[in-house]
């Protein structure tokens, strides 16, 4: 554990543009939900990968610096979506909506913290990461895919109403949010364009949507925490239960509970 008084997790960062200047950040919301959630000292990292400004630095002593002084790692959701060269051979449908710079270090980022068995709860983006950084493929355009649904947000609706539930997720009998929620369903307010199409390796299916969508993950291994999810806990997180004991099951897991 960290030398603070509370266990140190990290958030990786996105690279956005404000203006003609990219900026390292992380949304609000995710700091707030990991910080009172999981009862930790949430600390944002950088995306240390060659950008605009950012000269290229050695990743592996990067990593290591990191992975030795964090508890836990938190992967949050993000507007863009992760280059298809990172799991498939297809050009990509949003070039628009890329972050080479949070690919790279992440893809990395998780692998190595996976070896050291450090505790890892993604949202969004994140669980796609995950999946990705294991082997796994995704869908460019869910709602494109012949007998899936529309899993986007509508993008004229409000802050409030986008956030709100979007469907039901079936949870995996005996699963771990099974046993965390103490539920079979789940109403979530799932809201992406990208999805799972297969799964990585070690992965296992934890919850999925009524379209048959795979909507949360874990590592197939009972002695580390490594959940994903599709939906968004994090999103006024002290108002739901399910919300409340994802994150308090993070916390624990950091601790070693």
């Amino acid at each position: 554990m960290s030398k603070s008084n509370q266990p140190l997790v990290g958030i990786p960062c996105d690279v956005t543009r404000f203006g003609l200047n990219p900026f390292h950040g992380v949304g609000e919301k995710y700091i707030n939900a990991v910080a009172h959630g999981a009862d930790v000292c949430p600390m944002l990292i950088p995306a240390y990968d060659t950008g605009e400004d950012m000269q290229a630095m050695d990743q592996n002593i990067v990593l290591d610096r990191i992975l030795n002084q964090i508890d836990g790692l938190f992967l949050s959701g993000s507007p863009s979506n992760i280059e298809p060269k990172n799991y498939s051979s297809e050009q990509s449908l949003t070039p628009e909506f890329h972050d080479p710079q949070r690919d790279s270090m992440n893809l990395s980022l998780i692998r190595e913290a996976i070896k050291r068995k450090i505790p890892i709860l993604a949202v969004c983006r994140g669980m796609q990461e995950l999946n990705v950084a294991l082997g796994g493929t995704l869908h460019q355009r869910v709602y494109e895919v012949e007998g899936l649904m529309d899993h986007r947000e509508d993008k004229n609706a409000s802050r409030q109403q986008q956030y709100s539930n979007a469907h039901t997720v079936e949870l995996a009998e005996n699963g771990l949010l099974a046993q965390l929620t103490g539920q079979s369903t789940l109403e979530v307010n799932s809201l992406h364009g990208q999805g799972m199409r297969t799964l990585g390796k070690g992965l296992i299916a934890e919850a999925h949507a009524p379209d048959g969508l795979i909507e949360a993950i874990r590592l197939d291994d009972h002695e580390h925490f490594v959940l994903a999810v599709q939906w968004h806990p994090e999103w006024q997180f002290q108002e739901n239960p399910n919300s409340t004991a994802i994150f308090e099951a993070f916390g624990k897991a950091i601790r070693g509970i």
